[in-house]
């Protein structure tokens, strides 16, 4: 039997779910994925290093514009996985860029930043990051966000450091969130990164997500113009919806990422032979092979049920919480299965199970920590914050 005529990772086939028009469009993205995208992203992941040169393929698969094609939650979400599945690191650029930057932008900026930037963003040829974490302040952000803006006559004085921001060494942008030394309230402010003051660096030896290329930037009172300000980002809670959604979008990549660990895991087991046989064919590598398709599958399951809730406009952060805390829990879990899988070779990135169990680590803490989202969680349904 041929691994063609095996059943697909999707078990429950919850891509039937789409029209047969979106249908179509989510297979022509999963070919070009696991044609052009799955087999390049080792040699990067090993070198740390982008492969600026998959962007104008990206966007010709209208992947820069996906929040602005009027797609259905369901289609998104699938196609979310899908990168994933190709490769974390991919899957992080394209869903930061259409979840925090283009969406926002559209939603949020002047008509004037509209027509600056969105251009160039749907077809990757501007790329912008989304500047929130700081050094000193990850899950308390909201409330103790350090960096400034302080008001001036031509514009704005930008100071403070970022860390953590996908993308930041080559982003054309970043959104910047920073508390307006008058109010004191956060707001989001669009900074060009060739401006005078700011400095950017590159995070280096991750243990995973090693494409992405992560950042420190500095802002040492960058001056600003008026106008760059985002006028819908103006208070702190108008930006609540993106970050709901982006929490979502890492279900996603819970959900991809474990598609893309059973079809390794399974692929290795059916072509390694040992004692005279496939692997596939012992006990003990189809109890694993099992549980790796039962969590994708649970996973998936999930994420096209909160697909509807979105669809229905009712995310709220805990239902965003628990599937990101639930699906990369899992993953974690799949990934160390896969890699149980490959043995030996099970620890080289040429057979993708340790590169997906390194990346199923960076998933379990990033858009909020595993602990920070289960006490999101707790706090919705006990109605008791274990936060200070």
């Amino acid at each position: 039997m041929t691994t063609t005529s095996l059943p697909e990772a999707d078990f429950f086939h919850v891509t039937h779910r789409l029209s047969s028009e979106e249908r179509h469009k989510y297979q022509q993205i999963h070919e070009f994925l696991q044609s052009e995208i799955r087999p390049i992203s080792g040699q990067y992941w090993d070198k740390e290093e982008f492969p600026f040169d998959v962007l104008p393929k990206l966007a010709a698969q209208g992947l820069g514009e996906l929040q602005l094609t009027g797609a259905s939650r369901l289609l998104k979400g699938l196609v979310y996985a899908e990168v994933t599945r190709a490769d974390v690191s991919i899957s992080a650029l394209v869903g930061i860029h259409n979840e925090l930057v283009l969406e926002l932008i559209a939603d949020l900026g002047s008509e004037e930043q509209k027509k600056t930037w969105l251009p160039g963003l749907r077809m990757f040829e501007k790329v912008g990051c989304f500047a929130l974490t700081e050094p000193d302040h990850g899950s308390d952000i909201a409330g103790g966000l350090a960096t400034t803006a302080t008001r001036t006559e031509s514009g704005w004085v930008i100071t403070g450091a970022k860390r953590w921001i996908g993308g930041g060494t080559f982003a054309d942008f970043a959104i910047v969130f920073a508390r307006d030394t008058a109010d004191n309230e956060i707001k989001g402010f669009i900074v060009e990164l060739d401006r005078d003051g700011v400095t950017k660096s590159k995070i280096s030896r991750k243990m995973g997500l090693r494409i992405m290329q992560n950042a420190d930037l500095g802002f040492d009172h960058v001056e600003i113009p008026a106008e760059n300000l985002i006028p819908g980002a103006a208070s702190f809670k108008n930006v609540n919806t993106y970050l709901k959604n982006s929490r979502a979008w890492v279900g996603w990549q819970g959900a991809g990422l474990q598609l893309g660990i059973f079809d390794a895991a399974r692929d290795y087991a059916l072509s390694r032979e040992q004692f005279g046989k496939p692997i596939a064919k012992f006990q003990l590598i189809q109890e694993n092979l099992a549980r790796i398709l039962g969590n994708a599958t649970a996973s998936l399951s999930m994420m096209s049920q909160l697909a509807w809730v979105q669809e229905q406009g009712n995310l709220q952060m805990h239902y965003a919480a628990l599937a990101k805390a639930t699906t990369t829990r899992l993953a974690r879990e799949s990934a160390a299965c896969g890699r149980a899988i490959g043995g030996g070779n099970g620890i080289l990135t040429e057979y993708e199970l340790s590169k997906m169990l390194c990346d199923a680590e960076i998933l379990y803490t990033y858009e909020g920590t595993y602990e920070i989202n289960s006490l999101i969680v707790g706090r919705a349904i006990t109605g008791q914050s274990a936060f200070v």
